[in-house]
């Protein structure tokens, strides 16, 4: 119980300089007298990542910290030397989300030597340490993306996946957890999943081999919103980007919440996203990569965000931030409940 007093004492403690934006550092600071923090950029090709680039610095000026900025391009090799110019730059902390989740590790050995945390967003490493892992439960993904489909096709017919790299801890978990929900609650339909690797004209190419092979394929499950554009390309191509009450219709989810889907879910286009929380990875990275910084340290348990800090292995910590499905009606899928896809609270809902 003493350990749960104290992380919950950090947590709220820590909270409340956010909300007031707490000058000072245990590091170097920057030109406005913050903390100095390198962030590295995954990539800036989807809608999602770009959303993530644009809250960042509007953040972190909020958190009185001064940033860094590189873009690694998913590139794991850029990633590295990207962290070494940062290091080089002076930076105290480093976030960062690596697409290759196993070859990090040098790069997460080499600040632990420098005495440099580090915060990963998004993806969790195979192998290493960090100061805490910024993340959805991405097997919560797969879980409700399966609950939905599975309802909607009264667990018959096929379902194409459209994986992401199965080189990244969240193509791996989205993709397990989906087909052993499918294998235990719909052993009904039967799952294609295709390897994409995060790129969105081989996803088209895969999904149209299949669906010319299984006429019977009445679902599409696309781990990000990288899929988006070819597969409703796709369908229209077949005569099958039709209403949701036509019988022809493909039931289509997503998983990011980006503006573009919430559209398509009101238009009738796809029927479902996991709204993945681009504001709140900018937000929580900042936040725990300044808390280390100062010297704050952290435990499982819920926090005051709504979300749950676990302990994934000796020495790494994963902040789970919530996710919701997000549907055309906000209802209830395989005891699995939604918000509507016009709920104010989605971020998605909330670009200016």
């Amino acid at each position: 119980m003493e350990g749960r007093r104290v992380a919950l004492a950090a947590v709220l403690a820590l909270s409340g300089c956010l909300a007031v934006a707490c000058g000072g550092s245990g590091g170097r600071a920057g030109a406005e007298g913050g903390p100095l923090i390198g962030v590295d950029y995954p990539r800036s090709d989807t809608d999602f990542w770009n959303s993530y680039i644009g809250y960042v610095p509007k953040l972190a000026g909020g958190l009185g910290a001064e940033i860094k900025t590189t873009n690694s391009q998913n590139d794991i090799a850029k990633l590295t030397a990207n962290v070494q110019t940062l290091v080089g730059q002076g930076v105290r902390s480093v976030v960062m989300a690596p697409q290759d989740t196993a070859a990090v590790a040098p790069t997460l050995q080499q600040l632990k030597s420098k005495k440099i945390p580090a915060v990963l967003v998004d993806t969790r490493p195979d192998t290493g340490e960090a100061f805490m892992v910024v993340r959805a439960d991405n097997r919560a993904y797969g879980e409700k993306a399966c609950r939905f489909l599975g309802e909607k096709l009264g667990g018959e017919g096929g379902v194409v996946m459209l994986e992401g790299d199965l080189a990244s801890i969240n193509g791996r978990d989205r993709t397990e957890a989906f087909n052993d929900c499918m294998k235990q609650n719909y052993p009904g339909i039967k799952v294609f999943g295709e390897a994409t690797n995060w790129d969105g004209a081989v996803a088209s190419q895969k999904l149209s081999t299949v669906l010319t092979a299984n006429p019977d394929v009445k679902g599409v499950y696309m781990q990000s919103s990288f899929a988006l554009a070819g597969t409703l390309q796709v369908l229209k191509q077949r005569g099958l980007l039709v209403p949701p009450d036509d019988p022809e219709h493909v039931f289509v989810v997503s998983n990011d919440g980006i503006p573009q889907e919430l559209k398509d879910i009101a238009s009738g286009n796809i029927d479902a996203t996991v709204s993945q929380p681009a504001d709140l990875y900018a937000k929580y990275a900042l936040f725990y990569a300044k808390a280390a910084i100062e010297g704050k340290t952290f435990q499982p348990g819920r926090t005051d965000h709504d979300s749950t800090i676990i302990e994934v292995r000796p020495g790494l910590l994963e902040d789970q931030l919530t996710a919701p499905l997000v549907t055309a009606d906000g209802g209830t899928y395989g005891g699995v409940p939604s918000v509507k896809y016009d709920d104010t609270s989605l971020w998605g809902n909330n670009l200016s």
